[in-house]
């Protein structure tokens, strides 16, 4: 008798069944969210290309109580307010991912987070060899290193394309280790002036709210309120206020107790994520993504240093990097490819991730504050270039179309009508039974029809 084998699944593998209903739920939501996000993107370029004026003013508009250092902008409110509500759900998302999801095994985390870490290397080392050749400003290398999974999603959605849900779950899960390094980016190399006491207080607000959550405490009439005092203190601390979201959403519980159908996190972040992906995430992209698109300014963003860095970084870069680093990654620790995909798919992967919108212009906005002539230049560099990451990405993932249909459909196919794929019952006794059962009533009812038809069914007096 031969001795059983411990391999290793395969990369990019069949996933367990509870781990893909969960990767689907929270993909369809950021799907819908990515439509929402590219027609917020579509309008505000239209926006400032017709009415430029009233863009200006309506983004530039004030609102908030001076007393409390929250006199702010709506374009403000929307980068570092409505983003908290993002940074709070990628909190947990991240939060999930370590104990959770993919993260939680070190060996299974491995590829991801090489991959990811490799993706935003890649794109920082181009940016910075360009501007390093060309003279330009080194400030912007963060810029092209995020990525954008709703934007990706909803390329997806446009192009129609059945990712297998393998090749979606390693995209988000790009996209989560992405958020947390793009987090302490924003956290470490773009905070100014430190108020302490702001800072301090912040940090006990969300002692308090670590320690309410350990104690069981519920309602959202507690942490609502707190959460927003948090938000206010860490806004005038100097540190960047979305790092509050983050802060909160990893201290929520996301593992499942004993008669629970969801971890506290869990059901959170079904409750928020509409209002991040469908609210928050769109009216950033209003009013930051309107900037004046011209033939020259086309051409200044080719032409620039900075700006060329950036489309290069996102469209070459991340590519570049996130497949070289899976690449190097499997073959150092022998994981086997799904032998249903090849690595050419890992590659139209590695340029779908190229598009980096929210997190890039947001990074875009605090690297360059000062120049807001440069800052509009540079917001034009993400556009275009997470514009022809998505060309990229659509031409090469359409390439594969009709092999992703056939996996998408051996995925959700359910004969039997029992609510779990087929796929996931082969190995099962009983599941060959059940279908043997239904292939025999199936038969039988073919064989009564054709009696019928044929007038010499039990009953009948003859044809009709």
């Amino acid at each position: 008798m031969s001795a059983p084998t411990n391999r290793r699944p395969p990369f990019l593998g069949r996933m367990p069944l509870p781990e893909r209903n969960f990767i689907a739920d929270a993909l369809r939501a950021e799907t819908v969210g990515g439509v929402l996000l590219l027609a917020a993107a579509v309008a505000a370029l239209i926006w400032a290309n017709t009415l430029g004026g009233s863009y200006e003013a309506v983004r530039g508009f004030h609102v908030g109580p001076a007393a409390l250092g929250l006199d702010l902008s709506l374009q403000h409110w929307a980068a570092n307010g409505l983003l908290a509500v993002f940074f709070f759900v990628a909190g947990i998302e991240l939060k999930r991912e370590l104990v959770a999801g993919e993260l939680r095994n070190p060996k299974a985390a491995a590829l991801p987070v090489i991959a990811a870490l490799c993706g935003m290397a890649m794109p920082a080392v181009v940016y910075f060899t360009v501007n390093s050749i060309g003279g330009g400003s080194l400030q912007g290398w963060a810029v092209p290193t995020a990525t954008d999974i709703a934007f990706a999603l909803a390329v997806l959605a446009v192009i129609g394309t059945s990712l297998p849900a393998s090749l979606r779950a390693f995209l988000l899960t790009l996209a989560v280790v992405d958020d947390l390094f793009a987090i302490l980016i924003i956290a470490i190399f773009f905070t100014s002036t430190l108020n302490f006491l702001a800072l301090g207080l912040a940090v006990a607000g969300l002692v308090l709210f670590y320690l309410l959550l350990r104690k069981g405490v519920r309602g959202w009439y507690v942490y609502v309120p707190l959460a927003l005092v948090i938000w206010g203190l860490m806004e005038n601390s100097g540190v960047h206020a979305t790092i509050a979201g983050v802060a909160m959403g990893l201290m929520l519980r996301c593992t499942r107790r004993d008669g629970e159908t969801q971890s506290p996190g869990e059901h959170i972040e079904h409750l928020v994520r509409p209002l991040s992906a469908g609210l928050a995430v769109p009216l950033f992209a209003l009013f930051s993504a309107g900037v004046s698109i011209s033939g020259g300014a086309v051409h200044d963003v080719f032409t620039r240093p900075e700006t060329l860095g950036v489309v290069l970084g996102l469209v070459v870069g991340k590519a570049l990097g996130i497949f070289g680093g899976t690449w190097l990654a499997a073959r150092f620790t022998r994981a086997e490819l799904n032998p249903d995909l090849k690595w050419p798919d890992v590659f139209a992967l590695a340029s779908l991730a190229g598009i980096g919108f929210t997190v890039s212009l947001l990074i875009g906005e605090l690297a360059f504050s000062g120049n807001p002539v440069l800052t509009d230049e540079i917001k034009a560099a993400v556009l275009i270039g997470s514009l022809l990451a998505a060309v990229l990405a659509g031409i090469l993932l359409k390439l594969r179309n009709t092999k992703y249909k056939t996996l998408c459909e051996d995925e959700e196919r359910d004969e039997d009508q029992d609510g779990i794929p087929d796929i996931y019952e082969l190995d099962k006794p009983e599941y060959h039974l059940r279908m043997a059962a239904i292939h025999e009533a199936k038969a039988a009812e073919h064989r009564r029809l054709a009696e019928v038809a044929s007038g010499t069914h039990a009953g009948d007096d003859g044809p009709a």
